[in-house]
């Protein structure tokens, strides 16, 4: 009897978690490092998860859970800085009819969830650990753990995100950069009367707008032009949001009130990335943010990360063999939907701080976002 094919996941955020849970579903064996020693299960404010991200949630098996804890809706909102509804617009069931448009939820409820899943599968996890070297043969990879151990796989998968280490060992030398805007995140109590995302361009900020996250939570969020971190004291976080925020009306002054622990608020740089060569090298391949990133514009992130997962389990399960033109066929596939996403992103951010406060004058967005209603 043959032995099973082993798979060595670098990092448990999105991708790398969903990719485990479908490798281990069709028999793989799979181990899994994450250099956070508490799995991420509590960074972050909220996420926004569109249909296409939705539809790979279901095939992991996790949509129902996701259903129970996030918040559901269907259109998203413009408002003036002063509060007032200018428009509000249906948004594409991108993941198909059977599935809401939106979900929004708490960042940390959706990775806990993931690891439930992992855990469920029967991955090896290991926390609180990283891959210091990796030499690769034709039949495999070694890989030498920073806790001192070794173990031999046929396929290591880079999820380990935007900084990605795995990236640079392998000799693939793109690196993200900056677009010139950043965001301010928090978590808030949800008033009553927010039922969907709600966007208000201008103002002292280029965009304020926030999400429902569960029936009693949201995550708020103004974009800004990026400014030197170390120029803002982290302890001043929550009174540089309130400042920002108190320009903005509507439901802004009962959001405002409660950013009052500047360590609950996040400050983070938007950053382009796009590996346009391979994503590959011999027996390790990129996934999720470590092969692209794109701005939140689009809050296609998370949901472009889990496609890849999907798209690349698909690929290694259904074939006898695991060798270059496997993976260069996903890079081929992955790429053809990954880039228009990410260039739209970067444009849409680049027309705001270019001054158009509508950042979808030629209706750029409904483009992109139709195309992703065809599977990945």
């Amino acid at each position: 009897m043959s032995r099973p094919r082993t798979v060595l996941v670098v990092g448990g955020g999105a991708a790398g978690n969903a990719v485990t849970i479908l490798l281990r579903r069709a028999g793989v064996a799979v181990d899994l490092i994450e250099a956070r020693a508490d799995w991420n299960a509590t960074a972050g404010s909220g996420i926004t998860l569109q249909g296409n991200a939705l539809r790979v949630l279901r095939e992991l098996g996790v949509w129902e859970q996701v259903e129970a804890s996030g918040f559901g809706f269907g259109a998203v909102g413009i408002t003036a800085p002063d509060g007032t509804v200018l428009h509000v617009q249906n948004d594409l069931r991108t993941g198909g009819d059977d599935l809401p448009a939106t979900v929004g939820m708490q960042r940390p409820r959706l990775q806990r969830i993931l690891i439930d899943a992992v855990r469920a599968g029967g991955a090896s996890v290991r926390l609180g650990t990283t891959a210091e070297t990796l030499d690769q043969d034709a039949d495999g990879v070694t890989v030498r753990f920073s806790d001192g151990t070794e173990g031999r796989y046929d396929l290591v998968i880079a999820a380990d995100g935007l900084g990605s280490a795995t990236r640079a060992a392998i000799g693939i030398t793109d690196k993200p950069e900056p677009t010139g805007m950043a965001i301010w995140r928090v978590a808030a109590p949800r008033p009553a009367g927010v039922v969907r995302t709600d966007l208000a361009y201008g103002g002292p900020a280029y965009i304020a707008g926030y999400c429902p996250t569960s029936d009693t939570t949201l995550y708020a969020y103004v974009v800004e032009a990026n400014r030197d971190r170390a120029s803002i004291p982290p302890e001043t976080y929550a009174e540089e949001m309130r400042r920002l925020a108190s320009a903005y009306g509507g439901f802004w002054p009962e959001i405002a009130a409660h950013i009052t622990d500047p360590a609950k608020v996040n400050y983070t740089w938007f950053d382009r990335l796009l590996v346009e060569g391979s994503w590959h090298r011999g027996r390790v391949v990129l996934v999720g943010d470590a092969a692209h990133c794109c701005p939140p514009t689009l809050a296609q992130g998370a949901a472009l990360s889990m496609e890849d997962a999907w798209v690349l389990a698909q690929m290694l399960t259904g074939a006898q063999a695991w060798d270059d033109a496997l993976l260069q066929a996903y890079h081929e596939r992955r790429i053809a939907r990954v880039r228009p996403v990410v260039e739209a992103s970067v444009r849409i951010g680049q027309w705001q701080l270019d001054g158009v406060r509508d950042a979808d004058v030629p209706g750029l967005m409904a483009r992109t976002m139709t195309m992703l209603r065809e599977l990945p």
